[in-house]
């Protein structure tokens, strides 16, 4: 199966819209709310939710960090290589905050119950949601939902989607490509 776009630049950029403004909706003016990218790839998507929500509401106070999950993962130890561990960035309580959780897709639901692990080491806060870009729904290992969705697909295990962002790679686009598993 040829390679194809499920979201190209204008309805990436209509979609970060969407997402933005259903978080102004939820949240108002963020006052008990913070915003935590999921390192690596759900940084990509924070930093641009980010950016947009501090235009969209100039002046707007919202504590954004980042959140290694490297050794909070469950296959950590069963990998050949080790897992390269980012830096967390986190530089403010999230003690009784609502905590909106970003990565760029949402496939087995690991990732997600990794960060999750993870936040705890950094206080309770009081509701944890997540926004992301692609949900691949029907593939769930754990019963992970987002609350924010930029756009839901079908896929089948021999796929995989790769989201593409303009200051790492050109361009803004989700593809959906083939896994050729003869190679």
């Amino acid at each position: 199966m040829q390679p194809r776009v499920i979201l190209d630049t204008p309805q990436f950029a209509l979609t970060i819209d969407r997402l933005c403004y259903q978080l102004i909706e939820n949240h108002n003016d963020f006052t008990d709310a913070v915003l935590i990218g999921v390192q690596p790839r759900g940084t990509f998507l924070s930093n641009r939710i980010y950016q947009r929500l501090q235009q969209l509401q100039p002046g707007l106070k919202l504590d954004y960090g980042k959140l290694d999950i490297t050794f909070y993962r469950d296959d950590f130890r069963r990998r050949e290589t080790p897992l390269a561990a980012s830096e967390t960035e986190l530089d403010f309580s999230i003690e009784g905050k609502k905590v909106v959780l970003v990565d760029d897709v949402l496939y087995t639901g690991r990732t997600i119950r990794a960060a999750m692990d993870a936040l705890l080491d950094f206080g309770r806060p009081q509701r944890v949601e997540l926004l992301t870009l692609i949900d691949r729904r029907f593939t769930r290992h754990l019963p992970i939902e987002a609350n924010y969705v930029g756009k839901k697909i079908d896929s089948i295990a021999s796929e995989i989607v790769r989201v593409e962002w303009h200051d790492q790679d050109g361009a803004d686009k989700v593809w959906i490509l083939t896994v050729n598993k003869d190679n």
